[in-house]
């Protein structure tokens, strides 16, 4: 009988969750939840916990992707004031784009693609 060195019998698992934060600050909101496609447009199904000083997070996890939602905030829906890119929707107003890396390494490069380069070798002219 032979035998497999490789140790890869285990089944492929998939895509693996990736940790994702929702945080938002607004000094007399009483309820902020988030909707979107990661879970069908439901605000009731993530709302975030208040932390004190008008700071609200929640913490989730999900496929690697893109995804659009909304803030609902005492019952009015925005777009996340945080989020890099939004798209309009059907309703007139813009939907928050949050794209989930495949790995926090992956989730800084495609950071680091934002931010401007530095020359620490410049001259300047006097």
């Amino acid at each position: 009988m032979k035998h497999n060195h490789n140790h890869d019998n285990a089944p492929n698992a998939g895509p693996q969750l990736v940790p994702v934060r929702f945080e938002y600050t607004h000094l007399t909101a009483k309820m902020v939840c988030v909707a979107g496609t990661f879970n069908q447009w439901r605000p009731e199904a993530k709302t975030l916990r208040y932390a004190g000083t008008g700071h609200w997070s929640k913490d989730t996890a999900l496929l690697p992707g893109s995804y659009e939602y909304c803030l609902i905030v005492d019952g009015q829906w925005m777009p996340d004031p945080q989020a890099r890119d939004t798209v309009p929707n059907p309703f007139g107003g813009r939907n928050s784009i949050l794209i989930v890396a495949t790995s926090p390494e992956a989730a800084h490069r495609a950071d680091a693609t934002d931010l401007p380069l530095k020359n620490e070798n410049k001259k300047t002219k006097i």
